[in-house]
């Protein structure tokens, strides 16, 4: 644990999903694959979309549509609805088929395994503070056993812009009841987690999984709170 800035009395503490309450990498993976299968699967005119021509049209929407980012599900459906419509598909049937695909990455999404360590940590910071989820994914922590822990999740999109806007940190803050510097934000990410929240007026705890080293990272633009390198490391804190 290394600390850059005075810790202050914490009363709450708000998450990170992705990448730091587990690994996402494989499981992104994995539902990239099986969902783009269920997209070639849903009309004989689709089965040969490559992934590198269902990724032109996410960027031809992001050009079009610059805010459709703050919400990755939307986008994504998004996404599918217009390849259907590209290869000849109805407008009816696309917008049901996008549903349909979207449940199927749905699914594969949240197909997560948490480390004992998690929950341990995360039962023992319960029981002595509000906890809260800030994410700007798309995973849904009932389905992998995350979310008896958090008093609310906070998410991109349905909740305000995407983490490093301000849109989150300050809802989470607000229905908290508490002043955003009682809260310790923990998250991976140096610029949507660490300048976010501080930038938001929170304190940050930058969890460092992969050995980093913050003085020759790009994306350090404002020191955190403190460092850590395990999560278990927090319940130091209480």
């Amino acid at each position: 644990m290394h600390f850059y800035r005075p810790l202050r009395p914490i009363a709450a503490m708000t998450f990170d999903l992705d990448d730091t309450l587990y690994d996402n990498a494989p499981v992104i993976r994995r539902t990239a694959i099986e969902s783009h299968a269920a997209l070639q699967a849903w009309h004989p005119s689709l089965q040969d979309v490559t992934p590198a021509q269902y990724q032109q049209v996410r960027n031809r929407l992001l050009a079009a549509e610059p805010e459709i980012y703050h919400d990755v599900s939307e986008w994504r459906r998004r996404a599918v609805e217009q390849v259907m419509l590209d290869a000849g598909i109805a407008t009816p049937q696309a917008a049901r088929g996008s549903r349909e695909v979207m449940a199927i990455f749905a699914q594969w999404r949240s197909r997560i395994e948490i480390a004992d360590e998690t929950h341990r940590t995360l039962a023992a910071l319960a029981e002595r503070l509000p906890l809260v989820a800030v994410t700007n994914g798309n995973a849904e922590p009932h389905l992998f056993g995350l979310d008896k822990y958090f008093q609310f999740i906070l998410r991109a999109g349905p909740d305000g812009r995407a983490k490093p806007y301000q849109d989150m940190y300050q809802l989470a803050a607000e229905r908290l009841n508490l002043a955003p510097q009682q809260i310790l934000h923990v998250g991976d990410d140096l610029t949507t987690d660490v300048a976010g929240a501080v930038r938001s007026g929170l304190q940050a705890c930058w969890i460092n999984l992969r050995e980093g080293n913050l003085m020759h990272i790009n994306d350090a633009r404002l020191l955190p709170t403190l460092e850590i390198s395990r999560l278990a490391s927090l319940t130091a804190l209480i």
